[in-house]
């Protein structure tokens, strides 16, 4: 197979000069459109890949209103911001990650920072914060009224097995529809949320979504660069790291080859070393549909491929390749059976950013 291999290789070596390109996951508020952009703006400037794609997903750390990245990320089942993210530089092909950071917005710098101002691949927890600060950066609260207001949501949502909650009111309190009563007390709470935002949270509480945002960009010299960012799954255990952290699972970049990373259940993709794996895919011939595909196949085969335990399961990957060739690939065709939106990526070339859909191994009926 590794022989069979070896002219493909030689194939990808030889095709044309390189477009300038940058891929990323969609995200919600048009995250991925403006990260994209910005990330393409940088690199027109002559700026490094890797400085292009961390200005790129900046944008969505900083954003309040993407309870999945950063600043406003949902919290840990303590109510505790833990952020994750990843780096990979390929021209200098190293690499940095932080794991479960606190009071720090925007872990893909640190990340950055630990691949430049350390030998060491990863730092987490303490040890990453007191890095962090030692850098420069400014700890201060990333938990916000919208993200607190989910938490509560979630904390009252929680019920035994005699429908009681320690979190809701006490068992004398006068019966009513427990959403409709949840969501009265947190408004209460928090006059300032609107209604329609208040429902929303409410199905943050009780379908805890999968964010993160992954960026991959490729100059016109060939040199390409990565990052994945996330606060994780909304309710972890205090501590849980899923895939966006480490390279080999959530994120990885081979200057020669290209590069690929993920979001959604860290814990399957981790399974596999998805964007490993890709990458490696590609090493041996096939182009990123393909190899993306493949990689999701063996996620499926963890799951003897059955389709009722993986409807679950929520897994998108983003790939580029070293010639400019790039997609998304997803698990399912869409997020859910409830929403008509297909699985999407967003990307910029030369002629502006745009979303496109994703390829699929499974619709859902």
């Amino acid at each position: 197979m590794g022989a069979a291999a070896l002219p493909a290789a030689g194939i990808v070596a030889a095709q044309a000069r390189p477009k300038r390109i940058v891929i990323s996951s969609a995200n919600m508020n048009d995250g991925g459109l403006h990260c994209c952009a910005k990330a393409m703006e940088v690199i027109a400037g002559g700026g490094d890949t890797l400085d292009a794609v961390i200005a790129g997903v900046n944008i969505v750390e900083l954003d309040p209103r993407d309870h999945s990245v950063g600043y406003g990320g949902l919290p840990n089942e303590d109510g505790v911001v833990e952020l994750d993210a990843s780096v990979v530089h390929g021209p200098s092909r190293r690499m940095g990650a932080v794991g479960a950071l606190q009071n720090i917005k925007t872990p893909s710098q640190v990340a950055q920072r630990v691949m430049q101002d350390t030998d060491h691949m990863m730092l987490v927890g303490a040890g990453a914060l007191k890095f962090a600060k030692a850098e420069g950066f400014k700890e201060e609260d990333i938990f916000t009224d919208e993200a607190r207001a989910a938490w509560l949501m979630w904390k009252r949502a929680l019920r035994d097995a005699n429908g009681h909650s320690n979190w809701g009111p006490g068992v004398d309190a006068p019966p009513e529809a427990r959403k409709t009563a949840v969501i009265r007390e947190v408004q209460r709470r928090f006059p300032q949320i609107g209604e329609e935002t208040l429902a929303e949270l409410w199905d943050y509480a009780i379908h805890p979504p999968h964010g993160t945002i992954n960026c991959i960009a490729l100059n016109e010299k060939g040199e390409m660069s990565a990052v994945t960012t996330t606060s994780g799954m909304a309710w972890k255990l205090a501590g849980r790291l899923g895939d966006s952290p480490i390279v080999g699972g959530g994120l990885w970049l081979d200057q020669d080859i290209g590069g690929a990373g993920s979001t959604g259940r860290g814990e399957e993709n981790l399974r596999v070393c998805g964007a490993h794996l890709i990458v490696e895919n590609m090493h041996h011939g096939l182009p990123p549909k393909e190899a993306a595909i493949e990689a999701l196949k063996r996620v499926a085969r963890n799951f003897d491929n059955d389709r009722k335990r993986l409807e679950a399961i929520d897994l998108h990957f983003y790939v580029l390749r070293k010639d400019g060739e790039y997609c998304g690939a997803s698990l399912w065709d869409r997020p859910s059976v409830e929403t008509r939106r297909k699985a999407q990526l967003a990307v910029c070339t030369a002629e502006g950013s745009r979303h496109e859909d994703a390829v699929y191994l499974l619709e859902r009926s």
